[in-house]
């Protein structure tokens, strides 16, 4: 489906994809187009990575 593929592709929510296609639950939308999500985690792991290597600045509580 061109439609789901362009939405994820884009950046867009799985969850909120789910809801625009009727789908009962995001796990369905998933099952189906996981595929097109090639930069899944990949934000999430960019800004924990950002977080370890922010300086401290002086006096910052642990």
């Amino acid at each position: 489906m061109p439609y789901a593929s362009i939405v994820l592709e884009a950046g867009e929510s799985v969850v909120t994809l789910a809801r625009w296609l009727g789908h009962s639950s995001p796990t369905i939308t998933l099952d189906y187009y996981a595929h097109f999500m090639p930069e899944a985690g990949g934000k999430g792991y960019s800004a924990i990575e950002a977080l370890f290597r922010r300086p401290r600045s002086v006096g910052a509580d642990a």
